[in-house]
């Protein structure tokens, strides 16, 4: 693949949490790429070159309709030269969304299955079919979530950077087993799930025992800043949301890395990190807020 990514710049926080014993850093993967930013290029670059080596020029993937993940392969497809099949969850909804829209101004060929259909997205029955309709096609989960989307997240952390502790937002697990299989056994990674419950442990578990024996990466998963659950928001979240950009010049996206450095401040204020050197992992996403910032309400996805 083409050079054509930036190295994420790191910028510090001059805060509260400075006079509580604690640095924290951002590294604004955000800043990559203009429209390929954050987490998302890392899970898309290896899919993309085994795509590239099973001499495949159509890649299909699944997301809902304000996707990042969909966005994000659009350009790809774009810009590497792959044609690009999206299978959104639910009905089509004339005028286009914003997401959508660019994702077809990039070629991105649009289906709508149901949501008890999209369900099956995983399913070898659901794949067999789109083999049937699309012919030779490469696919990638939702969110870039397979053994290459861990492979490529494992590059997000440069080994000269110091620090402690890494805090990364979660939604599917796979950022956050590719960022903890990087680590050595001094640092470990937290993540912040954006789902309601549990569960997401079980699935990060699932990665990395699929891509190696587990036993000596060390991570945490924090389930209680999720506001709800995916995609859901209040005013709380998005008035810490303007502040901080307003205190620090870095925008947050309001699904995944607003909740993240909340909870992060949140637990900052108690204590958790004393005297530690923190990293915060900013995965992009900010397309996402166009919506919001519409004055309309962010769909449950």
């Amino acid at each position: 693949m083409s050079p054509i990514f930036a190295s994420p710049p790191i910028q510090q926080i001059d805060s509260i949490a400075r006079a509580l014993n604690v640095e924290l850093y951002v590294l604004r993967l955000d800043l990559v790429h203009p429209l390929i930013s954050g987490n998302k290029w890392y899970k898309l670059k290896y899919n993309l070159e085994a795509a590239k080596r099973e001499n495949i020029d159509t890649i299909l993937t699944f997301g809902g309709a304000y996707s990042n993940h969909i966005y994000a392969t659009a350009a790809a497809g774009n810009l590497f030269g792959f044609k690009t099949i999206g299978v959104i969850r639910g009905e089509e909804t004339l005028p286009l969304n914003p997401t959508l829209e660019f994702a077809t101004s990039q070629g991105m060929q649009l289906i709508y299955i149901d949501r008890q259909t999209y369900r099956l997205r995983n399913s070898s029955t659901l794949h067999q079919e789109l083999y049937a309709r699309f012919g030779k096609v490469f696919i990638i989960p939702e969110g870039g979530c397979n053994l290459n989307g861990v492979k490529g997240c494992t590059e997000i952390i440069s080994p000269d950077i110091e620090f402690d502790i890494a805090c990364i937002a979660c939604g599917t697990g796979t950022t956050l087993a590719g960022v903890a299989l990087s680590l050595n056994d001094r640092r470990r990674v937290i993540g912040f799930s954006v789902l309601r419950g549990d569960f997401l442990k079980h699935d990060i578990e699932s990665l990395l025992r699929q891509y190696q024996d587990s036993k000596s990466i060390s991570w945490d998963l924090i389930c209680n800043y999720h506001f709800g659950g995916y995609a859901k928001v209040n005013d709380e979240l998005l008035r810490f949301a303007r502040e901080f950009e307003r205190e620090h010049d870095i925008p947050l996206d309001y699904v995944y890395t607003a909740k993240m450095f909340y909870g992060v401040m949140d637990l900052v204020k108690e204590g958790y990190f004393d005297g530690r050197r923190v990293l915060l992992i900013h995965t992009g996403g900010l397309q996402g807020n166009v919506k919001k910032q519409a004055g309309m309400p962010v769909p449950q996805e």
